[in-house]
């Protein structure tokens, strides 16, 4: 069962890319302190949590990061102009709140939006882009917006809304990859009669080029890698060509970027758990840390364990309980039944 006040935490907790330490941080090695061997924190910021064990040596990665926004231009009349940090689409924010990191605390802005009343008609087909988007944060001036503790730099994400829509299905901004994350701290807790030699990863950056899976990965040098991302859940508009759905059970992929003999490996232990497994068809780099951590080194084994969920890099990601419990089930006997094997494909 999902523990929701712990997801809600994790969800809610600041840290856009490059900026982990800002709260995730302390929550995930909270969470985790005292269920692994050792734990501690690498100098770009990635969390390693280390289980030991006498087989194959396994990282599992989960990033921590968020997409968010920067400061970059404070105007005469106290307006803020921002610029994004990852993948944030503009049309998003229109008439939502976001939160800012500040030097004097935790403070609140809206992303206005002209009524439509006071809109030419051919305004009104226009979408939003960067340069029309100005946060007001309640200031009148350049300098009372400064003296709020605003400058160029603040960092902001979009403001918590964490919901309960249903008993099974739930919407937030940032469950990509909170939800993930979420679950592999839960894994983490539950593994207990293993042989592979583990090691957890809450890896920074990865929303802004995976850089935190590419030092982790090559200081620990792990013969298999199993990031755990969200996908797309079939949604609407999204043509049939979106294959996992929402409560149908955590997704693999399939393609270059996955290793055959851990992908055979794990339908064999769903199976075995008669845990449901979706599968995906990816035949590029996943985009996820498998990505980067495949070709480390000497290569790795690498794999994908995703959670779906909809409307992905907006703030009412939707996923559902389900899926969650499945996935920390999966991964959970995943990593007690691993013993050594020939990894070459």
């Amino acid at each position: 069962m999902v523990d929701m006040e712990l997801l809600k935490k994790v969800v809610e907790a600041p840290g856009v890319s490059g900026y982990e330490f800002l709260g995730i941080r302390d929550v995930v090695i909270e969470a985790l302190r005292d269920y692994v061997d050792e734990i501690y924190v690498d100098r770009l910021g990635n969390v390693i949590a280390h289980k030991k064990g006498n087989g194959p040596k396994v990282m599992v990665a989960a990033h921590m990061d968020k997409i968010g926004v920067m400061v970059n231009h404070i105007d005469k009349e106290g307006y803020l102009h921002i610029v994004r940090v990852g993948g944030v689409d503009p049309r998003t924010l229109v008439a939502q709140r976001i939160r800012f990191f500040t030097e004097k605390g935790e403070r609140y802005g809206v992303v206005g939006h002209i009524p439509p009343h006071l809109q030419k008609p051919e305004d009104r087909k226009k979408a939003a882009d960067w340069d029309t988007i100005v946060v007001d944060v309640g200031a009148d001036s350049k300098e009372e917006a400064e003296e709020m503790g605003f400058k160029v730099g603040t960092i902001g994400e979009f403001a918590p809304a964490f919901v309960r829509l249903n008993e099974n299905r739930i919407a937030t901004p940032y469950l990509d990859d909170r939800v993930c994350l979420y679950a592999m701290i839960e894994t983490a807790r539950a593994v207990e009669n293993h042989e592979a030699d583990i090691y957890f990863v809450a890896s920074v950056q990865e929303e802004v080029g995976l850089r935190g899976a590419r030092v982790a990965s090559y200081a620990i040098n792990p013969e298999i890698g199993i990031a755990m991302d969200v996908t797309f859940a079939k949604q609407v508009g999204d043509k049939g060509k979106i294959v996992p759905k929402l409560g149908g059970g955590p997704v693999m992929d399939v393609g270059p970027n996955i290793n055959p003999k851990v992908r055979a490996f794990a339908d064999e232990v769903a199976k075995k758990y008669e845990i449901p497994l979706q599968v995906e068809a990816s035949p590029r780099p996943t985009g996820t840390d498998a990505n980067i951590m495949q070709i480390n080194r000497e290569g790795v084994a690498t794999a994908v364990l995703s959670i779906p969920i909809r409307y992905m890099h907006s703030q009412v990601e939707t996923a559902d309980l389900r899926d969650i419990d499945m996935t920390v089930k999966l991964a959970k006997h995943f990593l007690e039944e691993l013993r050594e094997m020939d990894l070459t494909p």
